[in-house]
């Protein structure tokens, strides 16, 4: 099986009528799972009340891709015809485009077999900043710890194909990073 774009755009919009918020992410976890197990992909078990991590691939290196699942306290006043049926709630991060975009590209890696052990992280509670947390002290990743790890998140402020990147170190936040950025500037002045 193979998404075509039609389909992805469905899966797109579907997720983003049926927004869930941080820790209550079950529906969204039951139709990824759905979607990752008619694709035969091998969904690992981590006990997870919501999210999952699903893997392709085999051997070292690890490599991971991280998709947000949950949504935001947001009344949805766009009129789109896929706007959010949960009053009060709304992907209004981007995170539906997050989740269909990893089940493309799954999708895609599955078409070509990577050479490396791939993981996708389905992350929940990303808007209440715990959920990650959450995944690494419940062992989520089992004895997988991964060599790179990718995010995914979208910006309205850039023009349609535009990309950006940030480097993290993996035991760096988004303040850490801002910080030695700016001590790097200094230091090159």
């Amino acid at each position: 099986m193979s998404f075509s774009y039609e389909e992805l755009a469905e899966i797109r919009h579907y997720i983003h009528q049926h927004p869930e918020l941080s820790g209550q992410e079950y529906q969204t976890t039951a139709f990824l799972r759905e979607r990752l197990e008619k694709l035969g992909i091998r969904i690992l078990e981590s006990g997870l009340k919501t999210g999952l991590i699903a893997e392709i691939g085999s051997g070292q290196p690890v490599v991971a891709l991280r998709a947000d699942i949950d949504a935001l306290p947001i009344l949805e006043q766009t009129n789109l015809p896929y706007q959010s049926q949960h009053p009060g709630v709304m992907h209004a991060c981007g995170h539906d485009i997050h989740m269909t975009t990893a089940l493309g590209l799954l999708d895609q890696m599955l078409q070509v077999q990577p050479k490396n052990n791939m993981l996708f992280l389905f992350q929940p509670a990303e808007e209440n900043e715990a959920g990650g947390m959450l995944m690494y002290e419940d062992g989520a990743f089992g004895d997988w710890l991964p060599d790179e790890f990718y995010g995914l998140h979208v910006r309205p402020d850039f023009k349609v194909g535009a990309v950006s990147y940030t480097h993290l170190r993996a035991h760096e936040t988004r303040h850490d990073l801002v910080c030695r950025l700016l001590l790097e500037k200094k230091k090159n002045k």
